[in-house]
């Protein structure tokens, strides 16, 4: 929940301006009854992030008393009486006061006040990835800034990430076959893809890279000292991966990578169960915030103490029904949860089935009323297809913006790169390719995704129309995330400029025969005249290609008068936009080309005032 906190008559309108945009995020404190230390005391306790319409100075005053820690505090975001600047006061990222500042921002017409270096300077921070982060961020993040000490990367397996920070250097593939001492099982069983690591630039492998597991320290004993000082002079890395190792100047990457499966006794206790889950974890050398899930058998969905369990890590309990279970290969069945809940076995099974696909990574341990066993889930790529609409930039949806920012890999046409090539995060890798090798695309995009990677496959106006989502998907199987992304298509780019020629049923169709054969085309148009529907042809003519246009124009004469309203948009908004509206008999289909869209009215589309509009039949309208 988001606390809007204001002194003022204006900061008051502020206030209400942002519970208007955000129905049901916001809570106004502003009961005038309180003073306003104690209003900012109970929201900061009780509010995910603020917004305090107050000078700065002011805002830390109020708030220095109840600070807590980075981890902890809300992210606040203050705005100044007049509304022009919203500053990320407080948890840029780790409290989303640096998207929160952007978000009041788009609201009130302020410019965000952002300082956090990372964004200064566009790079991606280490503790905004998709992924918990642990160990020396400050200085890690120092020196990626600096460019010095050097900071390697390392990963067991890849997974769906934004760019990382260019500065991070792969790990070098010698280190790959450098298994520390006390290695733990994990390792072992990891699947063959383990052994692969970060794409580089220029599409070869970045080779994982292995540290020292904290099994290798007898009992979990304190560094020594003159182990804390070579931990000091240690080389900076950045590690993805759900082993626990002990290393100085590192930050760990945790992925959702681990599910644990629970078995228990009625009346088990919160206690008990975390810590057999703590325990099994530890001497497996696993973080525990790569676990994803708890999963347990349908019978147990309502024992308290595992519930509780989950809750305690922060994430859901799954169950699964006992015969799903029992039919799922373990190591150590077992007779008692036969007899009891009608399979025999529940922490392993339950592991596996949370992670379809992956393997058992810590064989079941018990305790005295609780069994647990962690499985591995293998990485999901994702692929998201973005619509970037008809060219102008202010065209393109945030929602677009976020995912181009999002991806690792950016797989496009290279005329359509360069029009969004500003917006990518620095460090993104771009497979671009000319006009024709669309399928190869594709099958790109797809490749990567299925690699592990996060990847936009990008396309003009709305992916899915006439565009690069249909090819894709056909490849895509259901070993990746798909996410689509719409955009505005030139039809309804155009449609804008013309007037409201679509306001009453409509159909899209290519004339290009490229990839339908005509006699196809040519039945499609036809029903489309009969049918009296308002028609947008695409692709409607070229240079090798020019006679199809005349002989679309002359089916839909034969069914709508000379006069009817033909819209004729040329590179709907770009730079040489052109805007026309003719009728069907005075159409010069010389005037057209590949980047022209051609609205052909219906029988009831008129001209009014220079625009092309079709009545949608309303009752209260003259004919």
């Amino acid at each position: 929940m988001i606390g809007l906190i204001s002194a003022t008559a204006a900061g008051r309108t502020g206030c209400e301006r942002l519970a208007a945009a955000w129905p049901g995020r916001t809570v106004l404190y502003d009961d005038g009854a309180r003073p306003l230390r104690e209003v900012v005391g109970a929201a900061f306790a009780e509010c995910d992030q603020l917004v305090l319409f107050l000078a700065t100075g002011a805002a830390v005053r109020l708030l220095a008393p109840h600070l807590r820690g980075k981890a902890e505090d809300p992210g606040v975001v203050t705005v100044d009486e007049a509304h022009r600047y919203a500053v990320a006061l407080l948890g840029g990222h780790g409290g989303g006061a640096n998207s929160l500042a952007a978000a009041v921002s788009s609201v009130l017409g302020a410019e965000p006040v952002v300082t956090t270096a990372t964004d200064a300077v566009g790079a991606t921070a280490l503790d905004t990835l998709p992924y918990p982060a642990e160990g020396a961020l400050p200085a890690v993040t120092r020196a990626l800034l600096d460019g010095t000490p050097p900071v390697t990367f390392h990963t067991d397996t890849i997974w769906p990430h934004p760019p990382l920070p260019p500065a991070l250097i792969p790990a070098p593939p010698s280190m790959a076959e450098k298994l520390p001492p006390g290695e733990s099982a994990t390792r072992k069983n990891a699947s063959p893809e383990a052994s692969q690591g970060h794409p580089r630039e220029d599409g070869s492998l970045r080779t994982a890279a292995t540290g020292r597991s904290e099994a290798a320290r007898p009992g979990g004993a304190e560094p020594t000292p003159a182990e804390r000082g070579a931990e000091d002079e240690a080389p900076y890395a950045v590690w993805l991966t759900d082993r626990r190792i002990t290393a100085g100047n590192t930050v760990f990457l945790r992925p959702p990578s681990l599910t644990v499966g629970i078995g228990g006794s009625r009346g088990v206790t919160r206690e008990e169960v975390v810590t057999l889950v703590r325990s099994t974890l530890a001497e497996a050398g696993l973080a525990e915030r790569s676990v994803t899930a708890l999963a347990t058998v349908d019978a147990k969905a309502s024992e308290a103490g595992i519930v509780a369990a989950a809750a305690a890590f922060g994430v859901p309990l799954l169950t699964f029904p006992a015969d799903t279970l029992a039919a799922i290969p373990v190591p150590n069945p077992s007779a008692a949860p036969l007899a009891a809940v009608g399979t025999a076995s529940v922490a392993e099974a339950a592991a596996l089935a949370a992670a379809p696909g992956g393997e058992l990574v810590a064989q079941k341990r018990k305790s005295a009323m609780a069994t647990a066993a962690v499985a591995r889930r293998h990485p999901r790529g994702r692929l998201a297809v973005v619509g970037l609409g008809p060219g102008a930039r202010d065209l393109v949806t945030p929602r677009a913006v976020a995912e181009l920012r999002r991806a690792s890999v950016l797989v496009g046409l290279d005329q359509y790169v360069d029009q969004i090539r500003d917006l990518l995060a620095p460090g993104t890798r771009v497979l671009e390719s000319g006009l024709g090798a669309e399928e190869e695309r594709a099958r790109t995009a797809v490749a990567e995704a299925r690699a592990g990677h996060a990847v936009a496959l990008i396309g003009s106006g709305d992916a899915g129309v006439y565009a690069m989502a249909s090819p894709a998907l056909a490849e895509a199987a259901d070993d990746i995330d798909v996410v689509g992304v719409p955009g505005v298509t030139a039809a309804l780019a155009a449609a804008a400029l013309l007037g409201a020629p679509l306001g009453h049923d409509h159909v899209s169709i290519s004339l290009s025969d490229l990839h339908t054969p005509w006699d196809v085309i040519e039945r499609r148009v036809r029903a489309a005249a009969e049918a009296d529907l308002v028609v947008t042809f695409y692709n409607p003519r070229s240079r090798g290609r020019d006679w199809q246009l005349p002989k679309a124009l002359s089916i839909l004469a034969g069914h709508r008068a000379p006069d009817t309203p033909v819209g004729v948009v040329h590179a709907a908004s770009r730079p040489d936009e052109r805007v026309a509206v003719t009728t069907l008999a005075g159409l010069d289909p010389a005037t057209v080309d590949m980047v022209t869209v051609v609205t052909v009215g219906n029988t009831a589309s008129r001209t009014v005032a220079g625009r092309m509009v079709t009545p949608r039949g309303y009752r209260w309208q003259a004919p």
